[in-house]
C-alpha cells in the first residue's frame, strides 16, 4: 500500500508536537478522503482518535472503523494505515525523553528509506516543521 501511495500526490498533515515529563504527544489533522501509512513504533503507545471517523489497519488484521473519542494500545511493530472518512484528530502518545523530532523519530520509530516523511511528519519537498 505504502508504495502505491507513494505514486499519488502527498498529503502533509497538520501536526502538533507537545512534550511534558518524560512524553512525546503527537497530534494529526487528516482531512477526510485522506490516507496516510505511518512508520513501524518500536514502543508500546497510546494511539488516540479524538474526533472524526477513520479506517485503521496494520495489514495483519482486519480494518477496523473508528469513530473518536477512542482510546487504544498499539503495540512494537505496529505500522498502521489510517483512512479518514471524516475529517479527524489522532493523536499517540510515547515515553521519551528527547525533545529534539529527529531524536524523537530515532527513538520511536524504525527507519523506513521508502517512507513520504521527514520527522516531524512532514514532507521532503515542503520541508521541516
Amino acid at each position: 500500500m505504502q508504495e502505491v501511495l507513494l505514486e499519488l500526490p502527498q498529503y502533509q498533515p497538520i501536526t502538533h508536537h507537545y512534550f511534558a515529563d518524560g512524553m512525546y504527544c503527537r497530534e494529526v489533522f487528516r482531512e477526510a478522503g485522506t490516507l496516510v501509512v505511518g512508520a513501524v513504533h518500536k514502543k508500546e503507545h497510546f494511539y488516540i482518535v479524538v474526533s472524526g471517523t477513520v479506517s485503521i489497519t496494520d495489514g495483519l488484521s482486519e480494518s477496523s472503523e473508528v469513530t473518536g473519542p477512542k482510546v487504544m494500545v498499539s503495540q512494537p511493530g505496529t505500522k498502521r494505515a489510517v483512512y479518514a472518512h471524516t475529517d479527524a484528530v489522532c493523536i499517540t502518545v510515547h515515553k521519551t525523553d528527547k525533545t529534539d523530532l529527529d531524536e524523537v523519530e530515532a527513538d520511536l520509530v524504525e527507519e523506513d528509506p521508502k517512507s513520504a516523511y521527514l520527522s516531524g511528519n512532514t514532507l521532503p519537498l515542503i520541508g521541516a516543521a
